[in-house]
């Protein structure tokens, strides 16, 4: 017997997770299935840095990561336990004049959102972290209530809390295929039988394009590999410090047990057509060498702010794909002229810290009603017609990361 539901989300990742939470919470009566060919959330969510970001330069994120702080605080007292948000605080860091305007920009979007932040001294910063070397600063700006998180554990939290709202969570389960009729997304083909349901929900990472090509689109990402490292622990790194922007070095840096999670943009960063990644992420070889030529190429912009980083040991190195972008914007929202299918990928390589407001706003616009939050800059149509799987449109999305200057 063909199964029936009223929402079908196809990936497991913390998107999935998410977006499943949102619509039992908000719609009790309706049924939901999220199908994850592996287990939840083991590829882009439980491999990335987790920088909870809420002030940031660009405003349309802002919304969508408070979201996540809120919702995190709910599900903990629903089921009674933790998630261990360390609130230890982002220094930016500014050594040029360009980056000390930006940072001057930044400081005024935390007002508008009526977020604290102040600047502080080199003194100051050189208490909060140890291992920082300031002397090339012009300006820094604190944010206290910024934080970093264990990803996994969140989207767990999202899995769980929507299990219990009858949420039915199917690993192992492949989507293999839409089921369409004159531009209506209707079910899913899986290898466990057809499914119907009134809305589709293509949250499938960084394999998100594969999916929306069967209704025609070309979606506008690409799958560009996000890699960090974690050193041995030292007492330069006390595990209260805050974590660090440094837009100057391409960089990045939070504490993780005792020693410092750092992150640097390479000059080109390795991207792949959707097509190419394999089913099961750990069977991709991110880095033969474990980033070692990437880290030493640019490393020399991260140790003019981190003098002990060639004495460093490194314990740990951690790689995955994010779903990159030219203009680095999410991409969410439904695909013109196609009914019954919504698309939430896109991720940026932030996509830990949106996840609550992905999760809301989907969920609102899968159940038909009006998204409370502005998704104006993640249509999908909004750089046109494109091949998602094209050499050149590839490297465009890999620029966008090699570039970055966030977290």
């Amino acid at each position: 017997m063909m199964k029936k539901t009223d929402l079908v989300i196809v990936g497991g990742g913390i998107f999935g997770c998410a977006i499943a939470y949102y619509f039992s919470k908000n719609n009790p009566g309706k049924q939901v299935m999220l199908l994850e060919r592996n287990e939840l959330n083991n590829a882009a969510t439980s491999r990335a840095a987790a920088l909870m970001t809420m002030v940031r330069s660009k405003r349309s994120y802002i919304p969508l990561t408070i979201e996540t702080f809120k919702v995190a605080k709910e599900m903990e007292e629903e089921l009674g336990e933790t998630l261990d948000f360390k609130v230890v605080g982002m220094m930016h860091v500014a050594a040029s004049e360009a980056k000390v305007k930006d940072l001057e920009v930044l400081m005024d979007i935390a007002k508008e959102y009526d977020q604290e932040a102040y600047y502080i001294n080199k003194e100051e910063a050189k208490v909060k972290a140890p291992w920082l070397e300031v002397e090339e600063a012009l300006k820094i700006g604190f944010v206290p209530n910024e934080a970093y998180c264990d990803p996994y554990m969140l989207g767990t939290f999202f899995a769980r809390c929507a299990r219990n709202r009858g949420v039915k969570i199917h690993q192992g389960v492949e989507v293999v295929g839409l089921i369409q009729e004159t531009g209506t997304v209707k079910g899913v083909k899986t290898t466990d039988g057809d499914i119907l349901a009134e809305t589709v929900v293509d949250a499938a990472g960084v394999w998100a394009p594969l999916l929306a090509g069967q209704v025609g689109a070309g979606l506008p990402m690409a799958p560009v590999r996000s890699q960090y490292w974690i050193t041995e622990r030292s007492d330069l790194f006390p595990i209260n410090s805050p974590m660090v922007l440094l837009p100057d070095a391409q960089a990045y840096a939070r504490p993780e047990g005792g020693g410092l999670l750092f992150g640097i943009r390479e000059g080109k960063s390795l991207v792949a057509s959707p097509k190419d990644v394999p089913k099961d992420i750990t069977d991709f070889v991110f880095s033969a060498d474990e980033g070692m030529d990437d880290l030493f190429e640019n490393g020399e912009r991260l140790a003019r702010f981190f003098p002990a980083f060639y004495d460093m040991g490194i314990k740990y190195y951690v790689a995955g794909f994010s779903g990159y972008t030219p203009d680095s914007h999410l991409v969410l929202g439904a695909v013109p002229g196609i009914k019954g299918f919504l698309v939430a990928s896109g991720c940026c390589g932030a996509g830990i810290s949106v996840a609550g407001g992905v999760g809301l706003g989907i969920a609102e616009m899968a159940a038909g009603r009006p998204n409370p939050l502005d998704y104006s800059e993640f249509e999908i149509s909004r750089f046109g017609s494109i091949d998602p799987f094209g050499e050149e449109w590839l490297h465009k999305c890999a620029a966008a990361r090699s570039n970055k200057v966030s977290g």
